[in-house]
């Protein structure tokens, strides 16, 4: 087993930030260059990743779901949230793999907390579905939101969070970014206006 495996057996690292920052891009170059310096990775996604997950998704992001209260939105991603951690996540992380997951709680905070959410409140729900199980490494890819979204040809909305507007998605990467100077010691701020 490599130096890099072996420092990173075990740990859960998170891809986040606003939409359209390359997440899901770069969480696959990530584990590509980790499994090839010997490390095992499993990866997968929040909301989602199993199979009771990829329907809490379908719900949560669809559009014929906009009357749907932040409160509820909290509880679904909670209800995703715990039961990767509990079917995948978890078991994973101790075979000694590294995990890596585009979005976690860091999301939620940031997108429920820009939709009138208190966070206080979002943190209470996360310590009761994850039992206060947190990831070693939050990685924020940040960009403005404007880029984000155009970046992902999305500036008129494509699903129920990416159609609340440009101030919405302004306020979301501004949480996240308050989120990562609150913790700097378990997060991370990456540059993602280039390509």
């Amino acid at each position: 087993m490599t130096e890099l495996a072996k420092s990173l057996s075990g740990k859960f690292i998170v891809i986040d930030g606003p939409d359209g920052s390359g997440k899901s891009t770069q969480l696959r170059l990530l584990a590509q260059w980790l499994r090839g310096g010997g490390a095992e990775v499993f990866e997968t996604r929040d909301p989602g990743g199993t199979p009771i997950g990829e329907k809490i998704r379908e719900i949560l992001l669809d559009n014929a779901c906009a009357e749907m209260t932040v409160g509820c939105e909290i509880m679904l991603y909670m209800a995703s949230r715990t039961q990767l951690m509990g079917e995948l996540i978890a078991p994973a992380l101790q075979r000694g793999a590294c995990v890596l997951c585009d979005r976690w709680v860091s999301s939620t905070i940031a997108y429920q907390v820009a939709g009138g959410a208190e966070r206080d409140d979002v943190l209470r729900a996360y310590e009761v579905a994850l039992r206060d199980v947190w990831p070693d490494l939050t990685v924020i890819l940040d960009l403005p939101a404007d880029k984000g979204l155009q970046r992902a040809g999305r500036l008129d909305g494509h699903d129920r969070m990416e159609s609340k507007g440009i101030e919405f998605h302004r306020c979301v990467r501004d949480i996240f970014l308050t989120q990562a100077r609150e913790h700097a010691n378990s997060f991370l701020v990456v540059d993602a206006e280039g390509d």
